[in-house]
């Protein structure tokens, strides 16, 4: 969208909701659509840097977790696949994965913000953001960001020199996805790109190299991103078929279920192979079947989550969102369970 006020013409996706209004929300005081109920940026934190941290999602872990388990995917599977690297070096990663992803989160969240300043206002669940509400001007919002990726940077220097390479590519993934939904359909597959490049890094930052298995990991995590961030999009799909911002929400429209079937599908096939071509070298069954299990088990709260999903109910569709960070922690239990067997 250009700097102007103007909002551009809706267009219409198959199998898209026609919405039933054509002005824009107005803008109301309090706290932000989606934000968890008590949370300690807006019981404990210092009210000027409230803006800041709710600029950053702090008070929405659920971002955070999402960006995480796909890097405790990859160090755990590469700690299970070359057992002489597991040790500290593990507690390290899982460590620095979990202040990083909330730093790189944060600064992404501004980012994805800064981008969206002339958009968030017209969506109802958006319009409260700081930059959308004037909490925060877009020169304070990137020193915010630069602040935190320079923090992040510094965390990832104490990876290996192939690791360190991964997350400064990783850079072009998050540059692209707020314009992803401009000029495609499938914006939630930026997403992916951007919020499971973890299980890239951490598998290289565990075991040395950039693998097969890691590769496998990233792609289920993607198709995973496909299943959650369609449903999370469905409670805006008539404010952005308004604005005319595209989703897979909107593309698929009534069809949604069909599509995030495969999508589970795809995603615990690929995790499987990767845990199949990580773990055939070992000639461990136990371990192999553990593991295995885990991405079963995945698939399960996956299918769990369709057995619950009501496409026109934005409060189903936010719940379920966010218990995909049990349905990934799944997946951290089990992996870490095979490094015992």
């Amino acid at each position: 969208m250009s700097g102007n006020d103007q909002r551009p013409e809706a267009e219409t996706a198959p199998g898209a909701d026609t919405p039933g209004s054509t002005r824009p929300p107005e803008p109301q005081d309090g706290a932000i659509a989606d934000t968890v109920s008590g949370n300690w940026v807006d019981t404990h934190a210092h009210p000027d840097l409230q803006p800041y941290l709710r600029l950053s999602r702090a008070d929405r872990p659920i971002g955070t977790w999402l960006l995480l388990l796909p890097c405790w995917w990859g160090a755990l599977l590469g700690a299970v696949a070359v057992p002489e690297t597991a040790g500290w070096l593990t507690v390290w990663i899982f460590v620095a994965c979990a202040l990083g992803a909330f730093l790189m989160r944060g600064a992404g969240c501004t980012w994805n913000d800064i981008s969206d300043r002339d958009i968030d206002p017209l969506v109802e669940r958006t319009r409260n953001r700081p930059l959308a509400a004037g909490h925060v001007t877009v020169r304070e919002a990137l020193i915010w960001m630069a602040i935190q990726a320079v923090a992040a940077f510094f965390l990832l220097l104490t990876f290996n020199a192939a690791a360190i390479f991964l997350g400064v590519l990783a850079l072009v993934p998050v540059a692209v996805y707020p314009f992803a939904k401009r000029f495609t359909w499938w914006p939630q597959v930026f997403l992916g790109l951007a919020f499971n490049w973890g299980a890239l890094l951490a598998w290289t930052a565990q075991t040395g190299s950039l693998g097969w298995p890691a590769v496998l990991l990233y792609l289920s995590g993607i198709a995973w991103t496909l299943f959650y961030d369609t449903i999370y999009a469905h409670q805006d799909r008539e404010d952005d078929a308004l604005i005319g911002v595209k989703s897979t929400a909107r593309l698929f429209g009534d069809k949604s279920e069909y599509w995030l079937r495969g999508f589970l599908v795809a995603a615990v096939v690929l995790m499987s192979l990767a845990i199949i071509y990580a773990l055939a070298p070992l000639v461990n069954p136990l371990r192999m079947s553990l593991a295995l299990a885990g991405a079963w088990a995945f698939g399960a709260h996956l299918n769990w989550q369709l057995g619950k999903l009501d496409i026109n109910n934005g409060d189903v569709c936010l719940r379920l969102f966010r218990s995909n960070r049990d349905a990934g922690l799944i997946v951290v239990l089990i992996f870490a369970a095979a490094l015992f067997v």
